[in-house]
């Protein structure tokens, strides 16, 4: 006892033990199920597989042939969301390709020109239909969806008219550099790995990215603001019909060959996957690991569907019901976004 009689104080006691935590620490659930819904979906489906068919589904061959096989379809599919982040649409990549791969074809093996001409050939197409789109679209005003729906179907018989005959006999470089296999996934896997990292890059951390998701939030705004909003949707189609390039070398040397109905399957899946990867990861905007999920998630779907023994119409329905679905909830997401 001190000499005044006062109780001495007893143990310090943590001022922070009760407090609160930051808001931004704190668990919400709603905010988890937003962001990381697709993937918990995607870990249920691979599960609930895995239960009806642990033979085949759970094989790794399986694995390595769902994520081997489908690379093209992630690439298209980044190439995909670059006009769709400003607000545009891009409807004449799978003719783009069509045409792409039959140029390879014919060039390659019926004219004997060397594989680093040939990819030039297909760099220079590429842009040039890109610059068409972006000035059919920019400078003269019409909607991205006529005007590229008319270049696709344009694209799509002109690749007809190019050959109507299956080329095989490609080079052996072209088949190297898609089909190698690291850890036993084929090598186009990662170029569209890469490509998904490179444009999560730039639309998180660039103002290039930042400009882009201005654009398509508010394009009067962002005009009014500085941005070059005409510049960025012309680059935003340029880039996509370069994606399209891009994508038809890797698909030439996935098949070792040319066939002009090679590429037809791929104007509808590319779609699906972007606004349904608009409902993870960023929810209501066009993000590249959403899109990149939602690639594989789909996948998994049909593959599984289909080891269990639905025909090939499945495919169709499948990418048809989740587009819808995938718009619907992208939508849901983009306002929920704006009122928040």
């Amino acid at each position: 006892m001190n000499g005044s009689g006062s109780k001495s104080p007893g143990p310090a006691r943590d001022s922070t033990a009760a407090a609160p935590l930051p808001a931004s620490r704190r668990f919400d659930a709603g905010e988890f199920v937003n962001r990381y819904g697709l993937v918990c979906a995607w870990m249920l489906l691979i599960a609930g597989f895995s239960i009806a068919s642990p033979d085949i589904f759970m094989s790794w061959a399986n694995f390595t042939n769902i994520f081997g096989s489908q690379a093209i379809l992630v690439v298209l599919t980044m190439g995909m969301i670059a006009p769709l982040i400003v607000g545009e649409f891009d409807l004449s990549m799978a003719g783009l390709v069509s045409v792409c791969l039959m140029l390879i074809g014919v060039l390659n093996v019926q004219h004997g020109w060397p594989i680093g001409w040939v990819v030039l050939a297909v760099v220079g197409v590429s842009v040039l239909v890109g610059a068409v789109n972006a000035f059919t679209i920019v400078r003269i005003g019409v909607n991205s969806l006529v005007a590229t729906l008319g270049m696709g179907t344009l694209l799509m018989g002109a690749a007809y008219g190019i050959s109507g005959l299956s080329i095989v006999g490609l080079a052996s470089e072209l088949t190297a550099f898609a089909r190698t296999r690291v850890f036993g996934i084929q090598a186009a896997f990662y170029y569209g790995l890469a490509l998904t990292i490179v444009w999560w890059y730039v639309q998180r951390w660039t103002p290039l990215g930042r400009n882009l998701l201005f654009t398509g939030a508010n394009r009067q705004v962002a005009r009014l603001s500085g941005v070059p909003v005409d510049r960025l949707r012309a680059g935003s189609l340029m880039t996509s019909s370069l994606v399209s390039g891009f994508a038809a070398i890797l698909l030439a040397g996935v098949l070792g060959s040319a066939d002009p109905s090679a590429a037809s399957g791929f104007l509808l899946p590319p779609f699906a996957a972007a606004f349904l990867g608009a409902t993870a990861i960023s929810p209501g905007r066009f993000n590249p690991w959403g899109a990149f999920i939602a690639v594989y998630f789909l996948v998994t779907g049909i593959v599984g569907l289909q080891i269990l023994g639905f025909s090939g119409w499945i495919e169709q329905v499948f990418y048809g019901g989740a587009l819808v679905l995938a718009v619907t909830l992208s939508r849901i997401a983009a306002d929920r976004l704006r009122g928040s």
